[in-house]
């Protein structure tokens, strides 16, 4: 009597030990519809980090060239007459000028837009008509992104 009391008792968690089909079906089924969902977020997450270094590599290069201005104006170095003390390019301020025998650098480097992946930003001078995406090339007032999508918030990026 012992002996068939343990073998049933063995037969039934061997029932239970495994999953079965539909299980293993349902299981799936839903970590294929949680997995759907975080999709989209983390596109939105990536998207949302892209503007932000768009935003912080805009304001790093128009600080940059303020501070040019600005020492300009205190006469620190010379500038072209119709510069109106603005950069000529952005590769000066990563090259920098002389200011009484050292060398005074306003960027490390240029920083790569991370909407279109390379550094060949958009640019503005005081000549150019503000909206104007075509840059005159007397001097360097604005940069701006020449990627042509729309942020989170519904603006264009070029209008940054």
């Amino acid at each position: 009597m012992q002996l068939i009391l343990y073998n049933r008792e063995q037969a039934r968690r061997g029932r239970d030990a495994g999953l079965t089909l539909v299980e293993l079906i349902v299981t799936v089924a839903i970590l294929g519809i949680l997995a759907s969902a975080a999709i989209p977020i983390a596109r939105f997450q990536v998207k949302r980090q892209k503007e932000r270094m768009l935003r912080y590599d805009l304001w790093q290069m128009r600080a940059a060239i303020d501070a040019y201005k600005d020492a300009a104006e205190k006469h620190a170095f010379q500038t072209k007459v119709d510069s109106q003390n603005y950069p000529p390019d952005l590769q000066t301020l990563v090259d920098g000028v002389d200011v009484q025998g050292k060398k005074v650098r306003f960027l490390r480097h240029i920083p790569i837009d991370p909407m279109t992946g390379n550094d060949d930003w958009g640019l503005r001078s005081m000549q150019d008509d503000p909206t104007s995406d075509s840059w005159g090339g007397q001097n360097v007032f604005d940069v701006f992104t020449k990627s042509d999508g729309v942020a989170l918030d519904g603006t264009k990026y070029s209008d940054w």
